[in-house]
């Protein structure tokens, strides 16, 4: 029966699309707005997919910065699937205008600042009976679900990370993607969480450290391999989720020579020597000098090793013994817009049939079932996947001592 109108903030965008294509099959939406600023983009897309959609898509002209507007194209609304950013500038406006409309929302934020934002107007979503999942991509989304289905194996929990891969070989790489992204806007938020500090989780409590600290993990089953910290919600937000009694960060699965390069634009921001546009660019068409003075750098920077691309890592104890358990990624929606953007899709699913009851603002991993969650993705990894073990696999080991693995 079809009941829901859906609208898709930023439908017939990069990231937007592949979620609006994952949601027009189903045949309980009454309505599928791709909502837009680029109207005929939302119209080429919803006549690209009127002949194999089961829900009806209007396509609809929409600025995420005007507020009157967005309250009018969501009062009629079920849910809001919000794509637009960046979400440091658009996060909470566009959820207050949900929560005031009293439409359900989900997100992709990736930036833990508004995260941290829009984690404080649960209140405000809960007397408004608005359910709100925020990051509910790929990285924040599908890492919380690893970090979800690692920590259950465990009695207690000591540290967790999540990982994602910069440019080491992962099932879900697109080149031709990749090729074409030069300094996109997502390029230039990478830079903002390269730059200054960022939010992590030491010794119990929140904690601002500097980026791109090195952290050396021992993988169960694979070996050991050094990785790098980025600014991410994930250690903001399973803190929430999951008691942590020591460490928690996001980190990168990254080359020495890339993260050398890294570090040296990292500097250059810090110094005022260079925008965070400037250094974007800069990732698109790498330059000499940058290059000359990273070399520098390079001989002392360890490499990831044994590491998986995509996985979280968390240690603690079992049955009374110290224990290690990751869980990683071993097929994916090919490319980062399908890898962000269906993610998106299953757990707005999950609240239109009702599986999410709870109001509030929530991470994924506080209110998606994992399980099903990691089924559902199967169907629409490149080449398609039979279920949740042809998508993810758990590992797990004792271990002879829990010592922390960062920070130094």
């Amino acid at each position: 029966m079809n009941e829901h109108r859906v609208v898709a903030l930023g439908g017939a965008g990069a990231m937007g699309r592949p979620a609006v294509e994952a949601l027009a099959g189903r045949e309980d939406i009454a309505e599928l707005v791709i909502a837009d600023r680029d109207l005929a983009a939302a119209e080429r897309l919803a006549a690209q997919l009127a002949g194999t959609a089961s829900a009806p898509l209007v396509p609809q002209a929409a600025d995420a910065t005007d507020p009157v507007r967005l309250r009018e194209l969501f009062r009629d609304a079920d849910i809001v699937v919000n794509t637009t950013g960046p979400f440091f500038r658009l996060g909470v406006p566009v959820l207050k205008a949900a929560i005031d409309t009293r439409t359900h929302y989900v997100d992709i934020c990736d930036d833990w600042e508004p995260t941290l934002d829009m984690l404080a107007l649960d209140a405000q979503a809960r007397s408004a009976g608005v359910i709100a999942v925020i990051g509910a991509g790929a990285s924040p989304g599908t890492s919380n679900m690893l970090a979800a289905l690692a920590t259950r194996e465990l009695d207690t929990v000591d540290d967790i990370f999540t990982a994602w891969p910069v440019d080491v070989p992962f099932v879900g790489d697109d080149p031709d993607e990749d090729a074409i992204a030069g300094a996109s806007a997502a390029t230039v938020h990478w830079m903002q969480q390269l730059s200054g500090t960022i939010r992590t989780w030491v010794g119990g409590k929140p904690a601002e450290r500097p980026p791109l600290e090195p952290v050396t993990l021992d993988y169960p089953g694979l070996g050991t391999g050094t990785a790098y910290t980025v600014g991410h919600p994930e250690p903001v937000t399973l803190p929430g989720t999951r008691s942590i009694a020591r460490s928690s960060a996001c980190v990168m699965v990254v080359q020495p020579t890339t993260a050398a390069y890294l570090m040296t634009l990292r500097d250059d921001i810090d110094r005022g020597k260079l925008s965070l546009e400037q250094a974007a660019a800069a990732i698109d068409t790498p330059t000499a000098g940058h290059f000359a003075r990273s070399a520098l750098r390079r001989p002392w920077l360890r490499g990831p090793g044994a590491l998986p691309a995509f996985f979280a890592l968390a240690t603690g104890s079992r049955d009374g013994r110290p224990y290690t358990v990751g869980a990683r990624m071993i097929a994916s929606p090919r490319g980062m817009a399908r890898a962000t953007g269906i993610p998106l899709a299953l757990a707005t699913s999950q609240i239109l049939d009702g599986s999410v009851r709870t109001h509030g603002v929530h991470p994924p991993d506080a209110v998606l079932d994992p399980e099903r969650y990691f089924d559902a993705l199967a169907a629409h990894c490149d080449p398609p996947q039979a279920d949740r073990g042809e998508v993810v696999k758990v590992d797990h080991a004792p271990v002879a001592a829990a010592t922390a693995p960062w920070p130094a």
